[in-house]
């Protein structure tokens, strides 16, 4: 999945919707890295932290167990907060649950119905992500999203 630069993102069409589950995570973990620190520094380490988590595969990440997430935290490519590599691994396992409940990722996403209400989901199921995080991943995932002024 070829995620635009934040910071850009204004210049970039919209993404289409991800063609398998490790394009929602990807997207999902840019979200979560994004959290709390400027989107200039998660742009110049997102091809390391690509590399990193060896293409994003749900079943790998969420089975990582604590000597893969101390394996990261001493990996000077990715931004090495314990707490959203935490978040990653919890988030990654919480995903697969929503696709097995619902048939699918997208499934899931398209039963929740207007922004507002996917936007709240979102938020309580995932780690790290709230108003702003799940615009960014809505928009990422090629989902309709309202307006958004990036002066405001």
């Amino acid at each position: 999945m070829i995620v635009p630069k934040i910071g850009l993102m204004h210049d970039h069409q919209q993404p289409a919707k991800p063609e398998a589950l490790s394009g929602y995570l990807e997207a999902l973990a840019r979200v979560v890295f994004s959290t709390g620190i400027s989107w200039r520094v998660v742009d110049a380490k997102w091809p390391s932290i690509q590399a990193a988590y060896q293409g994003f595969d749900p079943a790998r990440v969420a089975g990582m167990d604590d000597d893969g997430l101390d394996r990261l935290m001493a990996d000077t490519r990715v931004i090495r907060n314990r707490r959203k590599l935490e978040a990653i691994r919890s988030n990654a396992a919480r995903m697969l649950e929503l696709d097995a409940e619902n048939g699918g990722f997208d499934r899931y996403l398209d039963r929740l119905g207007d922004y507002d209400a996917t936007r709240k989901d979102l938020h309580k199921q995932f780690a790290f992500v709230g108003d702003s995080g799940a615009w960014l991943f809505l928009w990422m995932v090629g989902r309709s999203v309202p307006p958004h002024d990036p002066g405001g």
